[in-house]
């Protein structure tokens, strides 16, 4: 796990420091083509705009991928096949303290549907959508890291 990431570190924090952490699970969905999906924060979510990765909050005796599970179908109209647990981030936003399970899925059915009228984009490196919420940016250096390392090890 990656240390805690700040943000927005000049406005206040709601609830002060012992608040508890919200558990989140996020869906990195990679295409066959190697694109993942961003998506929008839905109006009048705190951050509406904002892209980020898919997911939501673990409900009371949810595991990271029955909640991942969950969200996707709830938010977007896809149903997933096997999540890869990947990386966590704990992120430390002025409304909340969350922990940011990604997991990477490679595999899911069903269209896209919008159901939170939020706009998403299949995209690659360096994205070309902003704002990008500050709990997605780790990601996406994670994800250029890897192809990085990936370049690195195909030319020997």
């Amino acid at each position: 796990m990656s240390g805690l990431l700040v943000a927005d570190g000049e406005r206040p924090r709601e609830g002060g420091a012992d608040r508890p952490i919200t558990e989140v699970a996020v869906g990195v969905l990679i295409d066959p083509q190697g694109r993942f999906l961003l998506t929008t924060r839905p109006p009048g979510k705190v951050y509406a705009g904002y892209w980020e990765f898919p997911g939501g909050k673990l409900e009371a005796g949810e595991s990271v991928e029955q909640a991942l599970r969950r969200e996707l179908q709830e938010e977007i109209g896809v149903t997933i096949g096997q999540a890869h647990p990947w990386q966590e981030q704990l992120v430390d936003y002025p409304h909340a303290l969350v922990r940011l399970n990604f997991c990477k899925v490679y595999d899911w059915s069903g269209e896209l549907q919008m159901h939170e009228g939020q706009a998403f984009a299949w995209q690659t490196l360096p994205v070309t959508v902003e704002p990008v919420l500050p709990g997605t940016l780790p990601v996406l250096d994670w994800l250029q890291q890897e192809a990085d390392q990936a370049a690195a090890s195909a030319r020997g």
